[in-house]
């Protein structure tokens, strides 16, 4: 009898280790989903390091994603002060400087192709970006880096360009930026500009040179920043000829759904890269500093996901 019950009791333990065994099968399936989930949860995200494609002077590392469009408007007014500023042009706003209208699209998220015009020298031009490196939320990749490249033609003015080719300017930049902090984001910029006929068309000017350009955006709130631009370029004629200047630019943007709003003040008064680099002959010590503003707007081409009911 006793040797009954002993084999009773082993046949339900081995039956409870059976149904506990057989009880953590499950459970390991859906440990192993939640870790998969976890671990696509973790990969790490690009930094979102500036709010627009464009600061005051300088572009940023930030691209339109994919079958993004973005609309640009980039105006500069007259002197605030000086001999063409003051009153009689209402501080600047009577007249026109410059005015470009740039579109952006995005061919992948990485890829983006631009075409833009200017009213200085009314320059057209194509530009291709590529953003090369994120920075990441892991800060495994603790940089952004973005290639630009353009081709600028200004097809007007028969008697300075007498030839297609003398028409032509070129633009080349890899932008290097860092969001440091929620308040503060920076970036360099070593810029190359070639220019078939030497802009300004003047005796010693040199037809090509690189530039250095430094960017800065400070957060006030979720939705507004200070910016700060600044460019060098490294030219003697431009070095030894005092009429030139560095442009340097300030600005205040201010984010509101699709649009972003940017009110600058800058010695400069082009706007593309090509020209402002080239021929910024005004300075700030001489009342010449203008107001400016530029207006984004973002428009989505990707086919909606209908809702399932």
């Amino acid at each position: 009898m006793k040797k009954r019950i002993a084999l009773i009791a082993l046949l339900a333990a081995s039956l409870a280790v059976n149904a506990q065994n057989g009880a953590k099968k499950p459970a390991s399936s859906a440990d192993s989903l939640m870790n998969a989930m976890n671990a696509t949860n973790d990969k790490p995200m690009p930094v979102a390091i500036f709010k627009s494609t464009r600061l005051v002077l300088a572009q940023t590392t930030e691209m339109v994603k994919k079958n993004e469009f973005n609309f640009q408007i980039i105006h500069r007014f007259g002197d605030i002060a000086g001999h063409d500023g003051g009153g009689q042009t209402a501080f600047g706003i009577d007249r026109v400087n410059d005015v470009f209208f740039g579109f952006e699209y995005g061919v992948s998220d990485n890829f983006n192709i631009d075409l833009g015009r200017s009213t200085i020298g009314q320059l057209v031009q194509l530009e291709l970006k590529w953003a090369l490196v994120h920075q990441t939320t892991d800060d495994s990749s603790p940089f952004a880096v973005t290639l630009v490249g353009e081709a600028g033609a200004k097809p007007y003015q028969q008697a300075q360009f007498p030839t297609f080719s003398s028409r032509l300017s070129y633009f080349g930049q890899a932008i290097i930026a860092r969001k440091f902090s929620q308040d503060i984001s920076l970036q360099v910029a070593p810029s190359y500009v070639r220019d078939n006929t030497p802009f300004p068309n003047l005796p010693g000017n040199e037809q090509s040179f690189f530039a250095l350009q430094g960017s800065a955006r400070v957060r006030l709130s979720n939705h507004t920043g200070l910016i700060l631009d600044y460019a060098h370029p490294f030219s003697s004629f431009r070095s030894n000829n005092y009429n030139f200047a560095d442009p340097i630019g300030i600005g205040y943007e201010v984010e509101t759904g699709g649009h972003v709003f940017t009110v600058n003040v800058t010695n400069a008064n082009s706007v593309s890269e090509m020209n402002m680099l080239s021929n910024t002959q005004q300075r700030f010590s001489r009342g010449q500093y203008r107001i400016g503003f530029t207006i984004s707007r973002m428009f989505d081409f990707n086919p909606k996901v209908k809702k399932e009911k």
